[in-house]
């Protein structure tokens, strides 16, 4: 029965996804609903300029409709394990959300940056903070930090809360950050969804295995119109939705300080920012080409798939690493 839920799931998402992206494409194009490409970006972008944007709603439709549908048809409650996994995507729904602001205040005020960056911080600060708290409370975590690459945990006391919200701010903001060329967040997220499907087959865990395998096929029916050269963008809210998601569910399965390790690209894409911010300001000189770092490969001649095919390399090796500890944890 699990594994008939899985499939269901699996096809359910996809063909939601894919349908409504075809349907709203030429829809959100006609509404001249496109993507600014700001004069500070790569000017060979300029040619995206127009390209529809806000994907990220349909994908995350066919998401949430795959999954309410399969996981209540194989017996899922809100009780045990189904609180947990809801806790997990009512945490990225709330992060879709704010993206979706963003995404908004973009297209329909005419301000081309969106919500300024304390806007946007604070909103996160206050979300993550609910969503650590929720799992407080029901038992998920506690003052025990696991310890990366062994079998301890170290007790920081209230200072752990502290730096997971931290922790799990700045990934879902690399994770945005991701987000910059033509299927690159779509495909490192997919990688990495894919090690928590098979950690929840592993774990028996269905909820989480309806989630991730909805999860599975809505991005593979995303990407079909955001491989180069896209179609649509996802935009902030699929972006903040897929951070969210990856964090809750390392939360979720008590691997919280591998996102270190599997989401090494999104920490790397958001430290670059800081790096290249940082030193502009205290030397006048920039560290990279352009930031985030993807920019930069670009600028060094590598080609907007060459750069989605080795970052979901690297990621997909890193995935299998941190499988390979959860596992035999």
């Amino acid at each position: 029965m699990d594994y008939l839920c899985y499939a269901g799931a699996f096809a359910a998402a996809l063909a939601v996804s894919a349908l409504l992206l075809k349907v709203f494409i030429p829809v959100l194009r006609k509404a001249k609903l496109g993507q600014k490409i700001l004069e500070i970006g790569p000017n060979w972008h300029k040619c995206k300029e127009g390209t529809p944007t806000m994907g990220g709603v349909f994908f995350i439709l066919g998401i949430i409709v795959a999954f309410l549908c399969f996981f209540f048809i194989g017996g899922g409650s809100f009780y045990g394990n189904g609180g947990r996994v809801m806790t997990v995507l009512l945490f990225a729904v709330a992060n879709a959300l704010i993206g979706f602001v963003d995404d908004y205040v973009k297209l329909f005020k005419k301000r081309n940056k969106g919500l300024s960056a304390p806007e946007k911080l604070i909103l996160q600060l206050i979300v993550t903070a609910a969503f650590i708290g929720a799992m407080i409370y029901f038992g998920y975590i506690d003052t025990n930090m696991p310890i990366p690459f062994t079998h301890k945990s170290v007790d920081l006391g209230l200072f752990t809360y502290a730096m997971y919200l931290l922790i799990v701010v700045f990934y879902i903001n690399g994770a945005n950050f991701t987000d910059g060329i033509d299927g690159l967040a779509g495909s490192v997220n997919l990688v990495i969804t894919v090690m928590f499907l098979l950690v929840s087959l592993a774990a028996g865990d269905r909820g989480e295995g309806v989630l991730t395998f909805a999860v599975c096929g809505a991005l593979c029916g995303f990407l079909i119109f955001n491989f180069h050269p896209a179609k649509v963008f996802m935009g902030d809210t699929g972006s903040l939705f897929l951070g969210g998601l990856t964090a809750a569910l390392a939360f979720a399965f008590n691997c919280q300080m591998l996102i270190f390790v599997f989401g090494f690209v999104h920490f790397f894409e958001a430290i670059s920012v800081v790096l290249q911010v940082v030193s502009y300001k205290l030397t006048g000189k920039r560290i990279f080409k352009m930031a985030p770092i993807h920019h930069h490969f670009e600028k060094c001649g590598w080609t907007e798939v060459r750069i989605v095919a080795v970052f979901s390399f690297v990621t997909a090796l890193l995935c299998g690493v941190s499988y390979w500890l959860i596992v035999t944890a």
